[in-house]
C-alpha cells in the first residue's frame, strides 16, 4: 500500500476529485493548507489605493489517498494531468509506504481495508 499526498493549486480540487473518480479511486480527503515553496509568495492588492504587497505563504490544497501499490501510476497521471499548468506552484506530489491499514468498523487489514 501506498500513501500518495499531493499539494496543489485551491482551484483544482474539482478536476482532482472527477480525475481520481475516473480511475476509481473514491476514498480520499482533502484540506485547505498554507505555505510556501519555490513559488515565494505572491502579489496581493490591497486597500483603496491599490498598494501591492507579497503574501510569502500562499494558499494550497493537500490531498491524501492510500491506494494499492498497483494503482501508483494511474493516481499520479491523473492527478498531475488535472493540476498542471506548466507554471511555477503548480504543486508536489508525495509517495510514502503503508506497512498496514485497520478498517475499524470490521476489523479488516491490509489492502482489503483500504
Amino acid at each position: 500500500m501506498l500513501k500518495i499526498e499531493a499539494i496543489f493549486r485551491p482551484e483544482r480540487v474539482n478536476a482532482v476529485s472527477d480525475a481520481l473518480a475516473d480511475i476509481g479511486v473514491t476514498g480520499f480527503h482533502y484540506q485547505n493548507v498554507t505555505g510556501q515553496g519555490r513559488q515565494a509568495g505572491i502579489e496581493v492588492v490591497t486597500g483603496r489605493g491599490g498598494t501591492t504587497t507579497t503574501r510569502s505563504a500562499v494558499s494550497k490544497t493537500l490531498l491524501v489517498t492510500v491506494v494499492e501499490d498497483d494503482k501508483k501510476d494511474a493516481v499520479i497521471e491523473a492527478i498531475v494531468s488535472a493540476t498542471r499548468s506548466g507554471e511555477i506552484g503548480d504543486g508536489k506530489i508525495f509517495v510514502t509506504a503503508v506497512s498496514d491499514a485497520i478498517r475499524v468498523r470490521t476489523g479488516e487489514s491490509g489492502d482489503s481495508a483500504i
